[in-house]
């Protein structure tokens, strides 16, 4: 009887560390800001950079195991062709730091029923971003993208040269916190336009040159 109670204890004991492996697997972080821009503006080196800048700040953070990817639009350029933002992270679910989930798929990212927001859009460290009403604001985050997630094909920039300028052009912003100014106050990836391409152009309509970043696998 002793054994009998032994043994179902042991199995017992090994399902509830499995499923709590699994559990912490599942909903390991897969979605970040950055809490560091390049420090160039809007010039991250192109997609390879911005993707290494991510990759890099999760390693940091003790992030492991995950292929990770800006969430970045680029303009079609020479013999590249045009790159969409939400064709490059995957196909979801993505939690935060914390283990909240953000968004379920594609679809629930780009919608009114995200989780997004300043109190779940966190860092890789889990921290908070200052919003709009802190100082200093930044919460306009680059996107180079529409709402639905995909390049603006209006013959102008909105990515700072494919994300390699820290001159001319301008950026598409998002509002992580999802307030604000702009054509689109509320949207977390596509509100509005920044000034300029520079630190200084960023900083000064309300960002730091962060950005989003995703696990797809």
């Amino acid at each position: 009887m002793k054994k009998k109670y032994l043994l179902g204890s042991i199995a017992l004991l090994a399902a509830t560390a499995s499923f709590t492996t699994l559990y912490s697997q599942d909903n390991a972080m897969s979605f970040f800001i950055t809490s560091a821009g390049s420090g160039d503006g809007a010039n991250l080196g192109g997609l390879a950079g911005a993707d290494a800048h991510c990759a890099n700040l999760a390693r940091a953070a003790g992030s492991r195991g995950k292929t990770w990817r800006a969430y970045l639009s680029v303009n079609a350029a020479g013999d590249q062709p045009a790159v969409n933002a939400r064709d490059r992270i995957g196909f979801g679910p993505w939690y935060n730091a914390k283990g909240v989930m953000v968004a379920e798929n594609l679809n629930r990212l780009h919608s009114e029923f995200m989780d997004l927001g300043k109190q779940n859009s966190l860092t890789e460290n889990g921290t908070v971003v200052n919003g709009r009403g802190d100082t200093p604001n930044q919460h306009d985050i680059l996107t180079g993208s529409t709402l639905d997630g995909r390049t603006i094909d209006d013959g102008m920039d909105h990515t700072c040269s494919n994300w390699t300028s820290n001159g001319e052009g301008s950026a598409q912003v998002g509002h992580f916190d999802r307030q604000g100014g702009g054509q689109n106050p509320t949207s977390w990836n596509s509100a509005h336009a920044s000034r300029g391409c520079s630190q200084a152009d960023l900083v000064a309509t309300g960002g730091a040159g962060y950005f989003y970043c995703f696990a797809i696998d």
